[in-house]
């Protein structure tokens, strides 16, 4: 076996070997202290296409293999991740930025448990009731029996989000092997090298050769060649909506499988009998976890008008109570954005807001660091729906609130978006709380919670994207249903 990293740079892993890139290395920057994390590799259109064409040639063995050979790889993946477990989340917090409880916990954790999950085999078939045919121009009278199959797309290329390294490339990879199909792993540029630590692990773990091929690269060229390769069954996207939108069309016109996870403006709905610290706590996740660059995020805060003027209160006081800084410090909760652009395009917003009408009541300005690209918690109070800072997702540590004043307007306040991803209620009925859920337009409502059933599906209305995910609804998501009929 070749070496994964020289003293250039990472190598690309295509048909089983660690392959020099063609395009050279370029620079992955850690957004906490501005240095040189390493070096990752820069693919071309024809090295792209090898991996494609590798995972091709993979998939009719492995697609043979059982379910349970399958799942002893998976299984095995996710011991070798334990087995490594501090520096691959020392690599992941370097690449990221991400505190060191989230770098452990959300994002190498989340990652081995994925592949611990998938590694439960679990039916692909289930009869179908037997149907009495009557005689007619298909043939004689009898019974019809049938089963119903879940068989592997084929080859699956998975483009993943620069926000969770590992935890959403292992949900793509991790159920796809699982059902039998090969994979052509097409990571973010600005944290590609823990995905390369995940495909080391798999081959660790004994997947064969062009079962997993991981190619990055920072040119549009690069995701291109994985989306348009006529040796790509199925496209697996987790990002922003506009670029979704592109390998949307791209897979029409080749009627390729997709499955699209796109953006979130999540409305977070709180009614006046609602637990205001229960409310604050679950919406507060927005200005820490990930530091705001999350499609989940309650970011649009509906607040009823018995409750409004406390909400923004305590909502203020809770931003300002955060410690931003070095991730790697234990007393920190919120660290740097993912990079100088990305920082730049959060204060942008949070200037448009102040141009809006918006008022800042919390964060607004940069904080005082001379390396790292921070951005502080920030809440702007008195928004309207129709203004960019409520339509738009900001991908930062920054929420709107906007006031309401009757449950109808409040669910219509919700469903006026563009996105529906995941929206939350808070208050005191239940049964209130149930009945609005139901009529909010998003993939996922939670109930006076921010946490999430990690069997539930997942996935979004509207522009929050296409298809479900998680569970066993992944399984679903990465196989075709084959019907199978025969004579009784």
């Amino acid at each position: 076996m070749t070496a994964q990293v020289t003293a250039e740079g990472q190598r690309l892993f295509v048909g089983g070997a660690w392959v020099e890139p063609d395009g050279g290395h370029y620079e992955v920057v850690d957004p906490a202290t501005e240095e040189t994390v390493g070096w990752a590799p820069e693919a071309s259109r024809d090295q792209v296409h090898a991996a494609c064409a590798a995972a091709r040639e993979a998939f009719g063995p492995w697609s043979r293999t059982t379910p349970q050979e399958r799942a002893a790889v998976l299984a095995r993946t996710a011991e070798i991740i334990g087995e490594r477990f501090a520096p691959y989340a020392a690599l992941a917090q370097a690449e990221t930025g991400a505190t060191t409880g989230t770098a452990r916990g959300m994002q190498v954790g989340v990652g081995a448990a994925r592949f611990r999950r998938y590694a439960r085999v679990e039916d692909a078939e289930w009869a179908i009731p037997p149907q009495i045919n009557e005689a007619g121009p298909m043939g004689k009278a009898g019974v019809m029996g049938a089963l119903a199959v879940r068989q592997p797309v084929g080859v699956v290329t998975c483009i993943t989000s620069y926000n969770n390294p590992w935890a959403n490339p292992a949900g793509k990879i991790a159920p796809a092997l699982a059902m039998g199909n090969t994979v052509v792993v097409k990571p973010a540029p600005q944290d590609p090298l823990s995905v390369y630590r995940m495909a080391e692990a798999l081959e660790a773990a004994g997947a064969p050769a062009g079962v997993v091929n991981v190619v990055s690269g920072r040119a549009v060229e690069v995701g291109e060649a994985a989306v348009s390769s006529p040796d790509v069954d199925m496209v697996s996207f987790t990002g922003s909506t506009a670029v979704g939108q592109r390998i949307a069309e791209a897979c029409g016109r080749d009627m390729k499988r997709q499955l699209m996870e796109l953006g979130g403006k999540g409305a977070a709905v709180v009614f006046d009998d609602a637990d205001l610290g229960s409310a604050v706590a679950g919406i507060g996740t927005t200005f820490s976890f990930y530091s705001g660059q999350i499609c989940t995020a309650p970011t649009r805060v509906l607040a009823q008008r018995g409750v409004y003027d406390r909400l923004v209160e305590q909502l203020a006081v809770y931003a300002g109570r955060l410690k931003v800084g070095d991730p790697r410090e234990a007393s920190t909760v919120v660290g740097p954005v993912i990079s100088a652009e990305h920082r730049d395009r959060v204060e942008s917003y949070v200037e448009t807001g102040r141009k809006e009408g918006a008022v800042v009541v919390a964060g607004g300005e940069r904080p005082p660091y001379e390396k790292g690209f921070y951005v502080a918690p920030t809440l702007l109070a008195d928004c309207a729906n129709d203004m960019r800072v409520a339509r738009e997702e900001i991908f930062g540590p920054v929420v709107c609130v906007i006031p309401f004043d009757e449950e109808e307007e409040g669910i219509a306040l919700a469903n006026d978006t563009d996105y529906g991803l995941i929206d939350y209620v808070w208050s005191g009925d239940v049964a209130r709380a149930f009945r609005v859920a139901r009529r909010l337009r998003a993939g996922g409502v939670g109930i006076n919670t921010v946490g999430r059933n990690m069997e539930a599906p997942f996935g979004g209305f509207k522009m929050s994207g296409v298809g479900r995910d998680v569970g066993s609804y992944a399984l679903h998501a990465y196989s075709e249903v084959q019907a199978i009929v025969w004579p009784g």
